[in-house]
């Protein structure tokens, strides 16, 4: 998915998807890289086993959006954002 923006978006766009993708990285079915282009990031998350149409089927029907919530750092997060707080190390 190429996510493209200018000024503050493009900004934002480099901040949110990095983290993001080392969030999915991290998960055990899949496989998440970062790309620099002109104004963003190509993200590219991909089934570690290609031939898991299951794991190609749920990557291919959460785009973008539904990518980004997945992982266990959402919860803290939203918490502490709705309480006001920041959360150290957070960059996004």
């Amino acid at each position: 998915m190429e996510v493209t923006g200018t000024g503050r978006t493009e900004q934002a766009i480099r901040r949110m998807v990095v983290p993001h993708a080392v969030e999915l990285n991290g998960m055990p079915e899949w496989s998440a890289t970062t790309e620099q282009i002109p104004g963003g990031l190509r993200l590219t998350v991909v089934a570690k086993n290609p031939a898991d149409a299951k794991t190609v089927a749920r990557i291919r029907g959460l785009g973008f959006i539904g990518l980004l919530v997945q992982g266990s750092h959402h919860q803290p997060h939203h918490l502490a954002m709705a309480r006001g707080e920041a959360i150290s190390g957070h960059g996004h």
